[in-house]
């Protein structure tokens, strides 16, 4: 009669059966399959060959359970559509790649839902940090409420209003305010500002340098020199049609952001004006595309790949010294001047063609 029961099955291979294969303890096998520097490089490929030989599949997931935390950083990105955003993630990237850890990334697309889903994810999976960029409207509480629960946190670009937290940015008011200052430096005094209303403390910051360089100049701001434009290249094609059909007109504007500072180099051109010689024109944040834009477009750098490393190093601190003093990190951004920034019209204003 023929035997149809299934063969004995195996018992899978355990770590203690690959530290015997490799000569090696079962503290060094684990330490191996952590990717630690600890353990030199003859003894760690001896360790993964004899764990392929056997078929050992490491369980992270259990070994992130026994250490509390995983490797992996959850960071949660509001604006991808941005690349100042995308700079800042290849920052963090790089940073947390160098110290062993994986970078999680989320695109919360300034939505609040979005954004405390992927919190709530992060936490439930022991992520070993965050980095956030919050969105719009972020409350306070959330950040107490991540420290509270033991859940190291660094908070990138948008500062909160009232909560105490790590947190990586740059000069908002200063660097427009260098902006603004070199346009008028050029002769320029009426100069708008094209930027989101409702962005919160980095817009504020940035529209406060705007004005203080004014009336450092005894120059008044104009009410309708403001113009709400979404943050986007199709908000600086709106807002410049309509800096365009103000009287007086604005010889110069100061852009929110370098993105928003393309949509008003586009529309320029479809109205065959060129910023620089008929309109002077500023962004903010630097990122690599403006220096090659049709003109080059003077803006303020903020250096967002050294932001993003710089949030990573603050993350990794926080991570190995969690009742460590709270860090505040603001770099000061430098004013970087290019072609589309010329001097003030010795003549009338241009008008629309």
């Amino acid at each position: 009669m023929t035997d149809h029961s299934p063969p004995p099955r195996r018992s899978a291979a355990t770590i203690t059966d690959v530290a015997a294969a490799a000569g090696v303890s079962k503290s060094t096998v684990s330490l191996v399959l952590q990717n630690s520097p600890l353990i030199v490089a003859d003894t760690a490929r001896r360790v993964r060959e004899a764990a392929q030989a056997l078929g050992y599949v490491y369980n992270r997931q259990a070994a992130d359970l026994r250490r509390k935390r995983s490797d992996v950083v959850g960071v949660l990105i509001n604006d991808l559509a941005n690349p100042f955003f995308v700079e800042l993630l290849a920052g963090i990237q790089r940073a947390l790649d160098a110290a062993g850890l994986v970078s999680l990334m989320a695109h919360t697309d300034e939505r609040l839902d979005t954004q405390s889903r992927v919190i709530n994810s992060m936490r439930e999976h022991n992520a070993a940090g965050l980095i956030l960029c919050p969105v719009f409207g972020t409350p306070d509480d959330l950040f107490l409420s991540l420290r509270a629960a033991g859940m190291p946190v660094v908070v990138t670009i948008r500062p909160p209003l009232g909560a105490d937290v790590d947190f990586v940015g740059t000069d908002h008011e200063q660097g427009t305010r260098d902006a603004t200052d070199h346009l008028l430096s050029l002769g320029h005094r009426r100069i708008a500002f094209l930027g989101p209303v409702s962005a919160g403390p980095v817009y504020e910051r940035r529209r406060a340098g705007y004005e203080k360089a004014l009336r450092a100049h005894g120059v008044s701001a104009r009410p309708e020199f403001y113009l709400d434009v979404a943050p986007t290249r199709d908000g600086g094609r709106d807002g410049v049609r309509r800096v365009l059909a103000l009287s007086p007109q604005p010889t110069a504007i100061v852009c929110y952001n370098d993105v928003v500072a393309f949509g008003v180099l586009s529309e320029l051109g479809e109205h065959g004006l060129q910023a620089g010689r008929d309109l002077a024109l500023t962004g903010f944040d630097g990122i690599i595309a403006a220096a090659h834009g049709n003109p080059p477009l003077t803006t303020v750098e903020a250096r967002p790949a050294e932001l993003g490393a710089l949030a990573a190093t603050t993350l990794l601190e926080r991570i190995a010294h969690p009742e460590g003093p709270l860090q505040h990190h603001v770099t000061a951004p430098r004013l970087i001047v290019r072609q589309s920034s010329g001097p003030a019209p010795s003549a009338t204003a241009v008008t629309m063609r």
